[in-house]
């Protein structure tokens, strides 16, 4: 007997959750959130989920320790309810910053997240973009983390093509996902900023290694928060010669008035992918939101089905 497939939604993103059950044909699940006066969170399932397949769409973006909250709380409800497999769907995936010790007494956070939806129920987990890919071995269940990269790469080609085009790494960390770009992009050349930082969220200087001049550069990171890093980027690059530059950031997370920073800064196009909920711009805004909902759809079909996932990105 096949078991049902179900699709529940938390409160950080209900218009992504909603494009994703109207992609599979399927109506969101019912649930109930309640909030306390001291912040505490409650939910209660409305739907039967005895048996059933079941994925909880939530990003744990801004505010996102209570986004992360109400998301082991639902796992919980589900699995009190007797769901035969509950999915944690994260399209953003917060605290994956905090993926090591760069101190001598600071916690490794994104593993003690991966702890944590484990205990509270979840059977296996399915992201995009992680921070750094090593995440997914914090895990003891499946996890799959899907790529922007079949929704971003076709509008760049379209809008920029492949003529003069330099994809760009904004730190010796992002070196692997902006090849992975470049080889897709007609293996357009590929240039990498050596960042130097002075703390956190402080950069101190950049220097560019390869060449950018007379090209339209295209720089590559998983995130944009506070867009200091791109702002930086982008001015190192036109002083280095670049004709122009566009950043490509799947997860939006723009704390801050970094928005409007962007919006003043050198980068012509912010292209996003709208795993993080922002409102729409008004006029001279430069960010552009590309919807990764329909992959995440297909993700869902397969899992559901037990077809390939990794065969989306081949």
């Amino acid at each position: 007997m096949t078991r049902p497939l179900l699709v529940f939604s938390g409160r950080s993103n209900p218009v992504f959750s909603a494009a994703v059950c109207e992609t599979l044909g399927i109506q969101p699940g019912s649930i109930e959130t309640t909030q306390f006066s001291d912040g505490e969170i409650s939910v209660e399932i409305g739907d039967n989920v005895r048996g059933g397949d079941v994925f909880v769409i939530q990003s744990t973006s801004t505010p996102g320790n209570d986004n992360l909250m109400e998301l082991l709380i639902i796992i919980d409800a589900l699995k009190r309810s007797s769901a035969g497999r509950i999915t944690a769907a994260m399209p953003y995936f917060g605290y994956a910053r905090q993926d090591r010790k760069v101190k001598p007494r600071v916690p490794i956070t994104a593993k003690l997240v991966a702890d944590m939806l484990t205990t509270a129920g979840a059977d296996r987990v399915l992201t995009m973009d992680l921070h750094a890919g090593q995440m997914m071995g914090f895990f003891d269940i499946p996890v799959d983390n899907l790529f922007a990269l079949p929704i971003m790469i076709p509008y760049l080609h379209g809008k920029y093509g492949s003529e003069n085009v330099t994809i760009v790494a904004p730190d010796v960390g992002g070196v692997e996902r902006a090849r992975f770009f470049a080889t897709r992009l007609a293996n357009a050349p590929l240039a990498v900023i050596d960042k130097r930082r002075a703390g956190p969220n402080m950069i101190a200087s950049m220097n560019v290694v390869g060449e950018v001049a007379g090209q339209t550069c295209v720089i590559v990171d998983d995130m944009a928060d506070t867009g200091g890093t791109l702002i930086k980027a982008a001015q190192t690059l036109r002083e280095e010669g670049a004709k122009k530059v566009v950043a490509c950031c799947v997860h939006a997370v723009l704390s801050g008035d970094s928005r409007r920073r962007l919006n003043e800064s050198p980068i012509e196009e912010v292209i996003v992918t709208d795993t993080v909920p922002h409102p729409k711009g008004g006029a001279g805004d430069r960010l552009t939101v590309l919807s990764v909902a329909p992959l995440f759809a297909e993700a869902i079909r397969r899992i559901h089905s037990d077809d390939s996932v990794s065969s989306l990105f081949r």
